[in-house]
């Protein structure tokens, strides 16, 4: 769907209409996986690291066509991370909801505009080379939200 038929659609210019992931922080990725994979049933799409974050993430699918969304789960690579940091302060758990976009700057103008805090300036490269961003709990319900590029 491109953005003009999002427009047509209601969506607000820029949205891609669906979430694209929820993000949740965990020790340790393998152990993780036991629950998720092994004893939930849901399939793994891609197991990789993001450097630039220091995090090993897992992507497991929550439908088995079509773009229905995805679980990331977390695990610090670094003690000196911001998961590391989460899990030490919070525990694991619900780290953040990422809703698609098909025009990242767009949303984030928009954004800017009602007064929402952005904790990225400009976008940065997150896993699966999506262009992300984050909006402060504090302007989202108490609730992380990652504004993330919409093509898969």
């Amino acid at each position: 769907m491109n953005q003009e038929s999002n427009h047509r659609a209601g969506l607000p210019a820029g949205t891609a209409g669906f979430v694209d992931h929820v993000g949740i922080a965990v020790r340790n990725l393998d152990e993780a996986l036991v629950l998720y994979r092994d004893l939930l049933g849901l399939e793994v799409e891609r197991i990789e690291e993001v450097p630039s974050e220091k995090v090993k993430v897992a992507f497991l699918k929550l439908a088995r066509s079509g773009c229905a969304g995805h679980i990331e789960l977390l695990a610090p690579m670094s003690e000196n991370c911001n998961i590391a940091k989460f899990i030490a302060k919070k525990g694991p758990g619900l780290h953040h909801l990422a809703i698609a976009a098909e025009n990242i700057e767009t949303v984030m103008q928009r954004c800017r505009e009602a007064g929402i805090q952005l904790l990225d300036e400009t976008p940065r490269t997150g896993a699966g080379g999506k262009q992300i961003v984050f909006l402060h709990p504090k302007s989202g319900g108490g609730v992380l939200l990652e504004v993330c590029s919409g093509d898969h």
